[in-house]
């Protein structure tokens, strides 16, 4: 099964989920739930998210949202790649 996203309907709402890696449980330290909410607070003020919702898990997050752009891959991709790199460094 693909990885990647599929976004038939670049206006619509959309749910996602995604865990980490063997699904560690890398969400429990709050300076990791820091950078986690940083990210979407940029995303949200910088690159057109909406967020409807949102859940962070212990080793896994849940989101609501829409692009109003209608890139929902693009900035969903943005999301992921800093986000990811920001907890790694923060674990190093």
């Amino acid at each position: 099964m693909s990885r990647k996203y599929k976004f038939h309907n670049k206006e619509g709402l959309y749910f996602v989920s995604f865990a980490t890696v063997y699904w560690i449980d890398v969400f429990t330290r709050p300076l990791y739930n820091d950078i986690l909410v940083d990210s979407l607070i940029y995303c949200q003020n910088n690159l057109g998210m909406e967020i409807y919702c949102w859940c962070i898990m212990p080793s896994h997050v849940h989101l609501i949202f829409s692009a109003k752009d209608n890139n929902p891959d693009v900035l969903l991709g943005r999301f992921k790649e800093h986000t990811s790199k920001q907890v790694a460094k923060a674990i190093r």
